[in-house]
């Protein structure tokens, strides 16, 4: 009976963790023109960081995107410094800098598509992806 009363709650508090079952595609968004990292992104990347902590065989890739305004060579710079700066968060965080790879697709490769500030606000972002 004790055994089974430790094992749920165990089970408990592993579900009460906030630990997320998967973050492939998981997004962190940013301002206009901006690379820097809101309070809400911060929470958002902790939690990915548990995640990498629990799966230490799990690698990921960040994918820098923008909004479709200003040039190719801006955004993609912008796209660099999104995931950077989302891969900082997570390499203070304990993961292991040769578990992140980053990349840029500046305004390149929208996931949304139309136009208009909705659509912008949704393109600027890092997406994580879990790399098989």
């Amino acid at each position: 009976m004790k055994k089974a009363l430790f094992t749920i709650l165990v089970l408990s508090l592993a579900a009460c963790s906030g630990v997320p079952k998967d973050i492939n595609e998981d997004k962190v968004f940013f301002e206009f023109d901006s690379a820097h990292i809101s309070e809400e992104s911060r929470e958002n990347l902790e939690k990915q960081s548990l995640y990498m902590k629990k799966n230490p065989g799990k690698n990921i890739t960040l994918e820098g995107h923008c909004d479709e305004r200003g040039s190719v060579e801006y955004n993609l710079a912008l796209g660099a410094l999104r995931a950077g700066n989302a891969a900082h968060v997570l390499i203070r965080d304990g993961i292991e800098p040769e578990r992140i790879k980053t990349i840029s697709y500046g305004k390149e490769r929208p996931q949304y598509l139309g136009t208009g500030e909705e659509v912008w606000a949704k393109n600027r972002n890092s997406t994580t992806v879990v790399d098989e």
